[in-house]
């Protein structure tokens, strides 16, 4: 019988742990797996996924923070051909059954500090097996893990077999599961290497959610494929961070521009080996970049900008290119082709606003039993992507807005970015978001909510003041309200869609 070769989510590992049995793969904690050690674990746990009645294509929904167990589940459920489906471990309530539900998981493996949310909605979530991720009793990933042999489970897994239901971050409206392949995916590691520079020698640190597709599959997922140790922590905890990367030799972290902030901010920032800075999954204003390359020097930065549907990673920014651009999220990668077009899909000259849309081999498959959304978003041919941006005449991409975020005020169109850039320009302001709310005048009325750095005296009217020397007068907001806070997922994005409904019940 001839050799059939593959190349799927379960094969990156395999290999890795051929070329690198005794290399550290992972660390969380105070358990370390080689290598060889996590391709045997998969393997134990995907055959007692199957074992347990589980069958290819069945969905696996996986509730929990930051752990190694977590990492298993991914990998035992792609090497079995079951579909993985993370779930935000914020979330609750309705929010949790529509994403079980939705999803049709047959199973459900949770972390027993999130217990009491499942229980209290357990009636209504479809699952038909149950069990932890670690710590628990009964059908523990971690024991599971443990158990039988680690051969590879005797199933057949393709490149085109879907491997996850990354759900849209809801953002500006209910989760959608973008349908994620093995060959999607690999196709955008091999991007995010060549665009970020990885290495088999780095050492990352891995503190955002894994549920969150740019941390899994941005960051760790390939350097897991290219060999190298990642170190994992439970959760992106600004303390626990710089102890790390004050004390150890970490040369490689991921965060979104909301926890730079909290870095820079914090009494004792301070890094010993790092030397590539990445962020993304929300806009860096331009102080905060400048403020961070005068603190860390010789730092290598790059602006990471994509989506869930794209696997996610779409541009980048390069080191080389802050200095001129410090604005811009970069050029397309690898295998991603980009325009920027107008409503009849024609390109935009440069320097004129317009939608990204995109064709890759990184791209989902559509959405999860929406075939609406999906012929939609899939449109002549193109994904779109719902941001709008301009292109300069060298190709770099300029983020304006998410198309849903722009404001329509007395019939002209606003960019809520360019309006928040300004008011955080204020000295005073930690925090602002600017979104859009009903008026029987302008139709939608521009307001900002802002949060005051600790101690900081401000009026409204001083603040909208300061906003008229540097905006048009049909940018500066009509309402601003000061907050404590503002409403955002685990991964850094402002919950804008939260803000409106709260102003509107105003």
């Amino acid at each position: 019988m001839k050799a059939v070769w593959s190349n799927t989510i379960g094969d990156l590992l395999r290999r890795s742990a051929i070329r690198s049995p005794d290399q550290e793969a992972l660390i969380f904690g105070e358990r370390r797996w080689t290598y060889r050690q996590l391709e045997e674990a998969s393997n134990r746990l995907a055959r007692q996924l199957l074992e347990r009645g589980l069958q290819k294509g069945d969905r696996v929904a996986a509730y929990g923070r930051n752990s190694d167990a977590c990492v298993l589940l991914w990998l035992a459920a792609a090497k079995a051909g079951l579909v993985h489906v993370p779930i935000n471990y914020a979330l609750t309530g309705d929010e949790l059954i529509y994403l079980v539900s939705q999803s049709g998981s047959r199973a459900l493996f949770i972390d027993p500090g999130l217990a009491r949310q499942v229980e209290a909605v357990q009636e209504q979530l479809p699952v038909e097996i149950q069990g932890t991720l670690r710590d628990g009793e009964k059908l523990d990933v971690l024991q599971l893990a443990g158990t039988g042999s680690g051969e590879p489970p005797e199933v057949e897994v393709g490149e085109a077999d879907l491997v996850q239901l990354l759900y849209t971050s809801g953002t500006t409206s209910a989760p959608k599961g973008a349908m994620m392949t093995h060959r999607a995916f690999i196709h955008e590691y091999i991007s995010s290497v060549q665009a970020l520079d990885f290495r088999p020698d780095d050492s990352p640190l891995h503190a955002l959610p894994l549920y969150h597709s740019a941390q899994m599959h941005v960051f760790l997922m390939p350097y897991l494929m290219l060999g190298a140790t990642n170190r994992l922590l439970e959760g992106p905890d600004p303390e626990k961070v710089l102890q790390i990367l004050g004390h150890e030799e970490i040369n490689s972290f991921f965060a979104p521009p909301t926890f730079w902030i909290a870095l820079l901010n914090h009494r004792d920032f301070q890094v010993k080996s790092l030397q590539k800075a990445y962020y993304g999954a929300s806009i860096m204003p331009v102080p905060v970049l400048k403020k961070l390359q005068e603190a860390v020097k010789g730092l290598d930065l790059y602006n990471c900008f994509g989506q869930s549907e794209i696997a996610p990673l779409a541009t980048v920014l390069r080191p080389e290119d802050h200095e001129q651009r410090p604005d811009s999220a970069g050029k397309p990668v690898l295998f991603v082709e980009l325009r920027v077009v107008d409503e009849e899909m024609e390109d935009v000259k440069p320097g004129q606003m317009g939608e990204i849309i995109y064709r890759s081999p990184q791209l989902c498959r559509g959405y999860w039993e929406q075939p609406e959304e999906t012929e939609a978003a899939f449109m002549g041919g193109w994904f779109h992507s719902g941001d709008l941006a301009r292109i300069d005449e060298e190709g770099y991409i300029y983020i304006v807005d998410r198309k849903k975020d722009v404001i329509n005020t007395g019939g002209v169109l606003v960019a809520s970015r360019e309006v928040e850039e300004v008011i955080y320009a204020h000295p005073e302001v930690k925090e602002v978001a600017v979104i859009s709310t009903p008026d029987p005048k302008w139709m939608e009325a521009v307001t900002a909510v802002v949060v005051l750095k600790e101690g900081a005296v401000v009026t409204e009217s001083e603040l909208i003041q300061y906003a008229k020397q540097h905006l048009a007068s049909f940018k500066v907001p009509k309402i601003l309200r000061f907050a404590t806070d503002l409403p955002r997922n685990a991964s850094g994005k402002i919950l804008k869609r939260k803000l409106r409904e709260e102003r509107a019940e105003v």
